[in-house]
């Protein structure tokens, strides 16, 4: 079962000499947010309906820094009963790049195990990996870098806002890759919003990432159900979305606030965790909200985490670990070698 997750950072693997370069810490799975029920409110605009999921608690991402990159980390291993198929949760920016600066980056660092995947909400990002992809992603871009038996990559701030500056943001989110998908061959794969289906209604609007809402299905194919919506909220606006009653809920709030079972009120740059069981979530939005809507099928396997690995046994680690050392996984200083200047 997912509730019997070891996150262990210190079995032994530092003995392995760090020959080829340190990791980078920011890119570990460490830190931990608390669970926290908000008060009931005396008064709202959610219904007194007892249909719909209820809130297990609510999370306040916490501020990090990748690299030279500053972040809202709100998840990273833990929670994974109410996550998974997700494992790890940043908000990189909203962070104002002026032309010419030094890029934002995170030099070249490996995975393993996991489906890094990217989201732009403004400005542009650059991605170079040791599987010879070197490209540029904007607004409304979706990678997965996915990892598999390990990979090696670098991201930084676009050549676009490189020469006229901007604003950065958007979110890096793990998804966690079932034992049977682990070790295959790693792949990279940027997907354009023509790929993405989108629904567009008086009081919401709806951007389906990954996933099938109200009939409007995403292009994306993935190698497990999950779902990625990005919603906009109006208003008065009130939602229920349909869930798979066996599949994990969480929504996150971007900006404004949300209300949802029990009267919870969710802010900005909260996550609220939902409990399985019931087919439909309920959300109301007082005044206008962004959210990501996210979820999908739990893997129910244990999970071992050392840092950007993220596998289900300690020795998967270890050979992860060997791996990226011996070279296998590829060379962080060639990823490194065309970094925009």
């Amino acid at each position: 079962m997912i509730s019997e997750i070891l996150l262990n950072f210190n079995f032994g693997l530092k003995l392995i000499r760090m020959k080829r370069r340190e990791f980078i810490k920011g890119s570990a799975i460490i830190g931990a947010s608390a669970v926290v029920p908000n008060l009931l409110k005396e008064a709202s605009g959610m219904s007194d309906s007892k249909q719909g999921r209820k809130v297990y608690g609510v999370l306040t991402a916490n501020k990090s820094l990748v690299g030279t990159l500053p972040v809202l980390r709100a998840f990273a291993g833990d929670h994974n009963d109410y996550v998974s198929p997700y494992v790890f949760f940043d908000e990189f920016g909203p962070v104002k790049v002026n032309a010419k600066d030094k890029p934002l980056r995170v030099d070249a660092h490996p995975h393993a195990g996991i489906i890094p995947t990217t989201y732009f909400l403004s400005g542009n990002g650059h991605h170079r990996d040791s599987l010879n992809y070197d490209f540029q992603i904007g607004r409304g871009d979706f990678m997965m870098f996915t990892s598999g038996k390990g990979a090696i990559h670098m991201e930084e701030t676009g050549k676009k806002l490189f020469d006229d500056g901007g604003l950065y943001h958007g979110f890096q989110i793990w998804l966690n890759m079932p034992s049977k998908y682990k070790f295959v061959d790693p792949s990279t794969d940027v997907y354009r919003t023509d790929k993405m289906a989108e629904i567009n209604e008086k009081n919401y609007s709806a951007k389906i990432v990954l996933g099938e809402l109200f009939g409007a299905k995403s292009k994306i194919t993935t190698l497990f159900p999950v779902f990625y919506f990005h919603l906009t909220m109006k208003a008065g606006c009130r939602l229920g979305i349909p869930v798979n009653p066996l599949h994990n809920v969480f929504a996150y709030v971007i900006k404004g606030k949300i209300e949802t079972a029990g009267r919870k009120e969710i802010s900005a740059n909260q996550v609220v965790l939902f409990e399985r069981g019931d087919d439909i979530v309920n959300l109301f939005s007082p005044g206008e909200a962004e959210i990501l809507f996210l979820g999908g099928q739990p893997h129910n396997e244990p999970v071992f985490a050392y840092g950007p690995f993220v596998m289900n046994t300690e020795e998967e680690i270890k050979k992860c670990y060997l791996d990226y050392q011996s070279g296998k996984m590829g060379d962080p200083d060639a990823v490194n070698h065309y970094i925009n200047k």
